[in-house]
């Protein structure tokens, strides 16, 4: 039997579909609405342009300096652990909901996990990834 007269006579594939129709539609009216109030937004504003409109806002003060400076690479390594933790606390918040269904067993895991975690805390702490002291301004080393 051909694969077109099955596919033909299945209406598993269409009933699978259709139940995606309303979705389809809420994501077409929305781009909709989005694009209009864009557009009547770019119409009816006003269009005047003036020097301190187009400087960057900085808490009131003047920008120092060049937005192309150049950081140390330790603000990146800190921020690189912040985000490492911040997903660690992710994790350990998905375990707390489930922690009572897990049991001993997800009691283990979570202390290997935060385990592992704490040995990486440790070494990045001994390294001194964490400690701002060492931070200097690129721009009187160069």
């Amino acid at each position: 039997m051909p694969i077109d007269s099955l596919m033909a006579s299945d209406p598993q594939p269409a009933a699978a579909i259709s139940g995606y129709t309303p979705l389809f539609l809420h994501i077409v009216v929305v781009a909709l609405a989005v694009g209009a109030l864009i557009g009547l937004s770019q119409l009816l504003g006003p269009r005047r342009r003036t020097l301190a409109k187009g400087l960057p806002y900085e808490s009131g003060t003047a920008t120092p300096g060049s937005a192309h400076q150049r950081f140390s690479v330790h603000f990146y390594v800190v921020a690189m652990l912040f985000i490492l933790f911040d997903v660690e606390a992710v994790f350990l918040f998905a375990w707390a909901v489930k922690a009572k269904s897990l049991g001993f067993a997800g009691l283990v895991t979570v202390a290997l996990f935060v385990g592992v975690l704490g040995l990486g805390l440790a070494y990045a702490w001994r390294k001194g990834a964490l400690s701002l002291d060492a931070v200097r301004d690129p721009a009187e080393t160069a």
